[in-house]
């Protein structure tokens, strides 16, 4: 199955130009991200945090409310509220690229997109109760993940007789409930979920065979910045997986990966114009 990818996206009133690779900065306002957590609590340090992105070549800056680490609790709805929707109003007068909200509630996806945000990252799949209904009735761009489990368990026990074909119906599957409830390819994004629920052989695997999903023709976001996929192969901490993450994004968008999720944006946007330089001149 091959359908036309959208070059530009409408994210809100906000153009998201995918003729080229992009970066989308990570903007996390939470205590306890695995990475940053606690840094970008003030709505001042995350505004600043987004503009220096921005300026380093972020095409979008993903905000969340919610660490989705392995072995993360959830959070209660008013305190996502609370920690999402002002940086969200303030990030929308104090830059001028889309702003994507990284949840899984209904109740923050209608909050955050009436506060300026244009795109909804779900790690669920819009499975939650109540949340398809939104995506469809807000009608911007959302990207679907493959998750198994949930975050607070999903690395204890990871199986797949064959992670690659089963990742892409689960989201093939979550692509046309979308369509049931009149949401169009045009705002449809995929993403396999790289460790959400994978072994370190499963993430691999994944990454290797990126272009099979890249295949059915929706744009694909991945996000392996930092993570512990990167760590176990090189023995180093979260604080100094620069050098691995920079590899992952590359062949990512060597295997047609559209938006790279990072924490390190400027070498991410050098690296990947690299490789877009190499994949279209002659």
């Amino acid at each position: 199955m091959s359908r036309s990818v959208p070059r530009v996206l409408d994210c809100n009133g906000r153009a998201l130009d995918l003729s080229a690779p992009r970066v989308m900065g990570i903007l996390n306002v939470t205590p306890d991200s695995f990475s940053d957590g606690g840094r970008y609590n003030s709505v001042a340090a995350a505004v600043e945090r987004a503009q220096r992105m921005v300026e380093e070549g972020a095409a979008i800056i993903d905000v969340g409310g919610e660490s989705t680490r392995p072995g993360s609790p959830p959070v209660p709805l008013h305190e996502e509220l609370e920690r999402v929707v002002p940086v969200v109003e303030a990030l929308a007068k104090a830059i001028d690229v889309p702003i994507s909200v990284d949840t899984t509630k209904p109740e923050v996806m209608r909050a955050a997109v009436a506060a300026g945000a244009g795109l909804i990252n779900d790690i669920m799949a819009l499975q939650a109760p109540g949340a398809l209904e939104a995506a469809a009735e807000l009608q911007v761009p959302v990207c679907l993940m493959h998750m198994q489990g949930v975050p607070r368990t999903m690395q204890e026990r990871p199986e797949y007789r064959d992670v690659v074909a089963e990742v892409r119906q689960f989201l093939l599957d979550r692509v046309e409930a979308c369509r049931q409830a009149g949401l169009g390819d045009d705002k449809l994004l995929l993403d396999p979920g790289f460790g959400f629920g994978k072994t370190v052989g499963h993430n691999y695997r994944l990454l290797r065979e990126l272009a099979v999903f890249a295949s059915d023709g929706y744009p694909l976001l991945v996000g392996m910045s930092r993570k512990s996929m990167l760590g176990q192969v090189l023995n180093l901490p979260v604080d100094q997986r620069l050098h691995g993450s920079i590899a992952a994004a590359v062949i990512a968008v060597w295997n047609g990966a559209a938006i790279v999720r990072v924490h390190d944006v400027r070498a991410t946007v050098e690296a990947i114009t690299v490789v877009q330089a190499a994949k279209s001149l002659s």
